[in-house]
Parts: structure tokens; C-alpha cells; sequence
């Protein structure tokens, strides 16, 4: 009998895998461990397993879980986010913060926060709803006969920054609550605690669970209007969904973390050079290596100046920005 090939391309995605779940470990054991009081492996475990009864125990029960897993969840929802709009648009350098969606999401998260402050818990709805109506208007502006890359992002900038004039407007309408949000819009895990945690998890289900249904549609995008229409696919309801699922994804992260930029960008390009250009693979890979990312990219924020802690969201932006400006370095003759 003759020997079954091995493929290469599948070794290599069980390695990434595995990478991105001995990444996310070790970022959540650093989150939880490092700080103002320093916490070994050994007592982290004794406290998960709940066979210790110390200060440790509730540093770790009340401030640093809670903070790790929904670090974990924002990065989570960002990376398929932007992931599933790289998909749409056909284009590496979408995401939800230069396709201005979080813009969008964050405009209407603080028109609740400002404006109706008891009502917080409109907070996630406000930030979908916003990120889906203003990921439909650059969708509409950037489209002529398809989406091409120039006129994407210059769409997404414009959008953005009207929206961003919104959100000054607010500001100065209402500065007496501004102080309120300011570490919000700079995006923070700083205030996390297990509502926060309660908020986003349902949603990051939600978009584990969608990636099932979303990596075929994506797949078959990648094939071509005419190939995909053939294989009866609904172009138009197609993106529709998987535009809705992006925003609510990316809104309900705005809306737990604030504006954390660039995760969406950053991760799904990386993860894509190494396991492929298939959906079923780099959705998940995305979404273990975005939270292993900003799981550790607030350790290090938090931790690095210590005592002064740096928000998180600015930063994936020092981070980030070296790396788009690569990526337009590299595509500009295109």
C-alpha cells in the first residue's frame, strides 16, 4: 500500500494552533500573576482550584481574572472582526478601526454614556447599532463596481472622522461628564470587573459560534463574484450577515474596552502568512492569537511603567501604526 502524503500547510496550522493556545496561557498566567504584588504559578493555581484562602485569593478572584478574560474576549471579537471584514473587502488592511466602525461604535457608545447615563446597560446595542450603520455608509461610499483598496480606506478615514467630530461635539456639550470616559476612549482594561465580563461573553460566543457558518461564506467570497453566485451563494445577504456579525463583535469590544485599535488589523495578516489564505483555519488562529495579544499587551502596558499605568488601546497603537504603515509600504505599487 502506498504511503498518504502529508501535508505540509496542515502541520504547520496544527503547530500555529497550538502556538496561539501555549501564547494565550502564557499571557493569561503573566496577567494574573504580575503587578504591584507579584504572584507565583504555584499560588495562582492554588487559588483557581480553590484550595487557597489568602490575599492572593482576592487579588486574583476580584482584580486580575476578571481583567484577563475580558482582555481576552475584546481580543477575541477584534481579531474575527477584522478577520471577517478582510474577507468582505478583499483587502488586508480593513479592520474596524480603519474601516471606521469603531468610530462609529464608539460615537453612539458614548451618546449613551453622555447624554443617558442611566441607561448603560444600552451601551453594547448603542455601540453595534453604530458600528453596523456606519460600516453600511463606508460600504456604500467606497463601492463602484467593487471595493478597491485606495478607496476603502480613504472612505473609512472620512467616515471616521465625522464621526470623531460627533464625539467632540458631545464632549463639548457635555464636559462636565467627560472625565468619565476619557479612559475609556483611550482604551483601558484598567476598571474591569466580572459585569464587565458578563457583558462581552455572550457576544464572544456568539462570534466563536459564527465562525462555523462564517468561514464557508468567506471562502467562497474569496472565489469571485461569478464563481460564487454559481455555486448559489447571495453575494448581497451574504456580506450583509457577515458585516452584522463584524459590528457586533467589534461594537461590543468599543463598548466593554473602548477604542483598541489596530488588533484587527495586525493579527488576521500575520496569522494569514502562516496558515493560509482558508478561513476554516485563520478565523480561530485569529481569534486565540488577538486575545493572546491584547492579554499581554496590557500586562506589559501595566507593567512596564510601573507605577503609571498606559492604556492599552494606545498601546496596540504604538504597535500597530510601524506595522500599517508597512503594509501600505508594501501594497502601494498595487
Amino acid at each position: 500500500m502506498k504511503e498518504m502524503a502529508i501535508d505540509p500547510r496542515s502541520t504547520t496550522r496544527t503547530l500555529a494552533s497550538l502556538a496561539g493556545i501555549i501564547a494565550l496561557l502564557v499571557a493569561a498566567i503573566a496577567g494574573i500573576g504580575l503587578g504591584a504584588v507579584h504572584i507565583s504559578p504555584s499560588e495562582i493555581y492554588s487559588v483557581l482550584t480553590g484550595s487557597a484562602s489568602t490575599e492572593a485569593s482576592q487579588i486574583i478572584t476580584n482584580i486580575r481574572l476578571p481583567r484577563v478574560i475580558s482582555g481576552a474576549c475584546v481580543g477575541i471579537n477584534l481579531a474575527i472582526a477584522g478577520c471577517i471584514l478582510q474577507g468582505i473587502f478583499s483587502n488586508p488592511m480593513a479592520d474596524s478601526g480603519t474601516t471606521g466602525i469603531s468610530a462609529g461604535a464608539g460615537f453612539a457608545a458614548i451618546l449613551i454614556m453622555l447624554v443617558f447615563p442611566e441607561h448603560t446597560a444600552l451601551v453594547p446595542l448603542a455601540a453595534f447599532s453604530g458600528g453596523m450603520i456606519t460600516a453600511c455608509l463606508v460600504f456604500w461610499v467606497a463601492w463602484k463596481d467593487g471595493i478597491a483598496p485606495l478607496r476603502l480606506i480613504l472612505s473609512g478615514m472620512i467616515i471616521g472622522s465625522f464621526c470623531a467630530a460627533l464625539t467632540t461635539i458631545l464632549f463639548v456639550f457635555f464636559s462636565d461628564r467627560v472625565q468619565n470616559v476619557v479612559t475609556w476612549m483611550a482604551g483601558s482594561l484598567q476598571t474591569q470587573t466580572w459585569t464587565h465580563v458578563f457583558m462581552i461573553l455572550p457576544y464572544t460566543i456568539i462570534g466563536l459560534i459564527g465562525i462555523i457558518w462564517a468561514y464557508r461564506q468567506l471562502n467562497l467570497l474569496q472565489l469571485g463574484e461569478e464563481a460564487a453566485q454559481g455555486l448559489g451563494v447571495n453575494l448581497n445577504q451574504s456580506r450583509l450577515l457577515l458585516l452584522a456579525l463584524a459590528s457586533l463583535l467589534a461594537g461590543s469590544a468599543v463598548s466593554v474596552a473602548g477604542m483598541i485599535g489596530f488588533v484587527g488589523l495586525i493579527i488576521p495578516h500575520i496569522v494569514r502568512m502562516i496558515v493560509g489564505s482558508d478561513f476554516e483555519y485563520l478565523l480561530p488562529c485569529s481569534a486565540l492569537f488577538g486575545s493572546a495579544l491584547l492579554v499581554g499587551a496590557d500586562t506589559l502596558s501595566r507593567f512596564l511603567f510601573s507605577p503609571i499605568e498606559v492604556p492599552v488601546g494606545i498601546f496596540t497603537a504604538l504597535l500597530g501604526t510601524p506595522f500599517f504603515i508597512y503594509l501600505l509600504q508594501k501594497r502601494s505599487p498595487r
